[in-house]
């Protein structure tokens, strides 16, 4: 009796194993392709579908640049060089963040970062309130361009020990900042925090005319908060719309213009679409909610 042990799932196991081998033979010509034999992988039980979901997530960091993912400068939570200590531990309180950027007079001017346990020494008595001085305890920022892609930032992250950087543009001037846990989302999925505005609020509002969405946001939510006319009879939500438009399952740095909104795609896998950014095409911007949603 043949004791080998059976190839599982039988033909498809083959069509695995062929695909693999003509893989590994040669370069993989796009990422489609790799895409592809993942895929294969997941429906012979090669993979389960959070790998494949995860696998799909590294791939889509190297396309994403540190632009899409960032917050936005106008809705940083900074510390001015000149706040009292008072005033700082109520910041922190009440925003309950660990890092903070640390500005000059012009807001686009990042001057270092401040930790929260750096001022556990200062805190219950009056004399450490007088000796308090920002100067003495500001980190070092680390800067990045908006263009950085996410896998070489990740890779710096981990190199410099750094757990956000100060994004910058073209003339040097602060853009806005992003956070390891920003970049590590876009690979694993939302990493759950009560005050991460993934889990409570649909739509954030990034500047006057640029905007973060869950993609499942209703077809209702959305034309309400707009103001905006998209049919409500045909999808129930805004990724629906968006993937309907464009004809197939879209990968994360596709566009798409609609109306007078252009949607760019910061996150999808195989299945379905989770992330969307919205901009507001030039010259109707005036008849938007003012009613920031943010963290």
């Amino acid at each position: 009796m043949n004791s080998e042990p059976r190839p599982r799932s039988g033909t498809r196991w083959q069509k695995w194993k062929k695909k693999l081998i003509q893989l590994l033979g040669g370069e993989p010509s796009s990422r489609e392709q790799i895409l592809e034999l993942l895929k294969t992988a997941k429906q012979t039980g090669i993979l389960d579908l959070d790998a494949l979901t995860m696998i799909e997530g590294v791939l889509q960091v190297s396309e994403l640049q540190a632009r899409d993912i960032m917050i936005h400068r106008a809705n940083v939570i900074a510390i001015h060089r000149n706040d009292s200590l008072e005033k700082i531990l109520e910041i922190m309180r009440t925003s309950a963040h660990s890092r903070f950027p640390v500005i000059s007079d012009d807001r686009s001017e990042v001057i270092g970062l401040l930790l929260a346990k750096d001022l556990v020494t200062f805190i219950g008595r009056d004399e450490n309130h007088r000796r308090f001085n920002i100067r003495d305890i500001l980190r070092s920022a680390m800067f990045v361009p908006e263009s950085k892609r996410l896998n070489v930032l990740l890779k710096d992250f981990k190199s410099s020990h750094n757990h956000m950087a100060i994004v910058v543009d073209e003339y040097g001037n602060s853009a806005g900042l992003v956070t390891i846990e920003d970049v590590l989302e876009q690979i694993v999925g939302d990493i759950e925090d009560e005050h991460d505005f993934y889990e409570s609020a649909p739509i954030f509002k990034r500047s006057q005319i640029d905007y973060t969405l869950k993609a499942h946001i209703s077809i209702n939510e959305f034309n309400q908060y707009f103001k905006s006319t998209f049919p409500e009879d045909e999808f129930d939500t805004i990724g629906g719309l968006v993937v309907n438009t464009i004809g197939h399952l879209p990968k994360s740095g596709e566009t798409i213009d609609l109306d007078r909104f252009r949607f760019k795609i910061l996150r999808a896998d195989s299945r379905r679409v989770y992330l969307l950014n919205l901009r507001l095409l030039p010259a109707i911007n005036t008849n938007v909610d003012d009613n920031t949603q943010s963290s």
